[in-house]
């Protein structure tokens, strides 16, 4: 399969020119090695895979011998099997001037992120990686991030066909999972199977010490019953048959091993009476979609949740797009006690970007009315508005427009 560019490359590439170690984490088969094979072409950068028992073992009982073998620059795939390599690389770190010595891919996990900011402090850099966005699987990840100027969207929207409702859900329905590309309907129903029994599951017990895996996948299914909404622990305890503890360590276990976003509630000092609780997304739609046990895009489509897949699809873009951005840009959401809400508040420079997630065509105006909440906070507001399945961008004052989906 021809490889599709990852817009990842960017921030690693300028990462690499300063750090001697680079780490990129994220889900099983999201591309992480993908990329960093592609990027390696044409250098002299040794590669070792840690899933290998034989190499493994070499790394946990001699990691002195390990780097003997396998000399920097290297590759090294799923390093949190083998985390004895962590003080040895910053050992090597320090007896070098070079940088990019070391490449690291892991399955993301709290304990894996913990060991190597501790051994590696001031040496690493750690990236996030996400299956594929729309932009990428339609080679247009060079775009960048927006801006929410009617000028601004139009020109962007000039890349871009026309909004269409079907190859948007087609999308959601599907998903960003590398290898599901070119699968059948069929075929995708069995690697998701598969993914969640061979990886999520394996990863569960492995990593996280999870011995009911059967409460796990219940607790997994919850997740994606309630995708979309304020995480209430209670519910998904219920679901899954454990305790509320029990819940709320496994979403956070979900949480770190990259499977699931909790997008967490504005907050500002001149703001009272706003709602403390996150509300919960998954990383990828089609994953998604398998768990909620959707057969076909058009059920999903004209299903009563497909207002929660709409949303879920445009955060998980979002997502994408300022996690591998050159600015640090802060995503929540509003919602206050009086049952007001914004569904996204961009932050970026002291300046709040509100934007409103509809699944209509022409939606009213007036669901811009709430953006008016955020003037008490002592933030400017910028531009925003509402995402839509609009065809083209439409002005609907001096500050927001109706914004299609497909242009994100």
């Amino acid at each position: 399969m021809e490889y599709i560019k990852r817009e990842l490359e960017r921030k690693f590439l300028t990462m690499n020119a300063v750090f001697k170690a680079v780490m990129v984490t994220g889900a099983r088969q999201v591309g992480k090695s993908t990329m960093l094979k592609k990027l390696a072409d044409g250098e002299n950068r040794t590669y070792v895979n840690l899933d290998n028992s034989r190499d493994r073992e070499l790394a946990k009982s001699d990691p002195g011998l390990f780097f003997q073998v396998y000399k920097p620059p290297v590759l090294i795939d799923e390093v949190q099997k083998a985390p004895e390599l962590f003080e040895y690389i910053k050992m090597l770190c320090d007896e070098s001037d070079k940088t990019g010595l070391f490449w690291l891919t892991g399955s993301e996990s709290k304990k894996l992120l913990k060991e190597a900011r501790d051994s590696l402090t001031g040496r690493i850099c750690i990236l996030k990686m996400f299956s594929l966005s729309k932009r990428e699987i339609e080679g247009k990840c060079e775009l960048g991030e927006m801006e929410f100027t009617y000028n601004a969207l139009s020109e962007r929207a000039k890349n871009f066909p026309d909004n269409n409702i079907h190859d948007v859900y087609t999308h959601i329905w599907k998903g960003g999972m590398p290898g599901t590309l070119g699968m059948t309907d069929e075929q995708r129903l069995e690697y998701y199977e598969s993914y969640i029994e061979t990886y999520l599951m394996r990863d569960a017990v492995d990593d996280n010490g999870i011995g009911d895996t059967e409460g796990f996948r219940k607790v997994l299914r919850a997740c994606a019953a309630f995708a979309g909404n304020l995480v209430n622990y209670s519910d998904i305890a219920q679901a899954g048959n454990v305790s509320v503890p029990t819940a709320k360590e496994w979403v956070k276990i979900l949480q770190s091993m990259g499977i699931i976003y909790l997008m967490e509630p504005f907050s500002n000092n001149e703001l009272k009476r706003l709602i403390k609780s996150p509300k919960l997304y998954f990383c990828d739609t089609g994953l998604l979609a398998y768990l909620s046990m959707w057969t076909s895009k058009e059920t999903l489509m004209n299903g009563a949740a497909s207002g929660h897949f709409f949303e879920n699809y445009i955060v998980a873009e979002f997502l994408r797009m300022y996690s591998y951005s050159k600015s640090k840009v802060n995503m929540t959401f509003y919602r206050d006690t009086n049952q007001k809400e914004i569904d996204i508040v961009l932050e970026e420079n002291g300046m709040l970007h509100p934007l409103e997630i509809k699944k209509a065509t022409n939606p009213e105006k007036k669901a811009i009315s709430s953006f008016q909440l955020l003037e008490k906070s002592s933030l400017k507001i910028g531009e925003g508005g509402i995402i839509c399945m609009v065809e083209k961008p439409f002005p609907l004052d001096a500050n927001n427009s109706l914004i299609p989906c497909n242009i994100i």
